[in-house]
């Protein structure tokens, strides 16, 4: 019984140990999106921003877990044809405008517990609102995206980050498996949103 009772303390005193080591801290972050759509004509990198907040789950010095929940303003610049593009009927460039609030949670590597770190993850997004209905078109409602990049975090809390995020539904809802005879649709014509963000974070010291 004595046995008994002291391996129980042991794996108690363990478990408070590690949970201890867990810090939980809450912040906010913004930046700079260049973001653009695969497969637009005359395709440019549209400039706007990002804005949220976030969730800072430091288990210990080399791995974070950092969910996040921010406003995204994405799209891109192309032409419209008004008409078929080999009649030469090419209005000005365009500027398409594709919101999104976005659902994430990045796994940050930190080399040999410093400032610098890898991160990676999956996001959720949900439109908010788009221009596109002016040209006729009507994206769907949600992206599934992939992060990735790297970042320099301050003792003071206080991130710079670049990432590049990489949407990887069509924003049609085409699946890209099968040729689409009405619309002369192939694998290759499907439209992904794509961005690279540059942006700071700061993260509150919570005691």
């Amino acid at each position: 019984m004595r046995k008994l009772t002291l391996i129980a303390f042991v794996l108690f005193i363990g478990l408070s140990s590690a949970e201890a080591q867990v810090r939980v801290s809450p912040g906010i972050r913004g930046g700079l999106n260049l973001s653009r759509l695969t497969n637009i004509d005359g395709n440019d990198m549209k400039s706007d921003f990002y804005v949220g907040g976030l969730v800072e789950i430091k288990f210990n010095k080399f791995f974070t877990l950092q969910p996040e929940l921010t406003y995204s303003r994405q799209g891109s610049k192309g032409y419209y044809y008004d008409g078929s593009p080999e009649q030469n009927s090419i209005l000005d460039q365009k500027t398409y405008d594709l919101n999104y609030v976005t659902f994430g949670a990045v796994a940050k590597f930190n080399f040999n517990g410093g400032g610098f770190h890898l991160l990676a993850g999956p996001s959720f997004d949900l439109k908010t609102d788009d221009n596109f209905g002016r040209y006729g078109f009507n994206p769907i409602d949600a992206d599934i995206a992939f992060v990735g990049g790297i970042g320099y975090t301050l003792p003071n809390g206080l991130t710079f980050e670049a990432r590049f995020k990489q949407g990887l539904i069509d924003i049609y809802g085409y699946d890209g498996l099968d040729y689409d005879n009405g619309n002369n649709y192939y694998y290759d014509d499907i439209i992904l949103n794509q961005v690279f963000q540059i942006g700071i974070s700061y993260t509150f010291k919570v005691k």
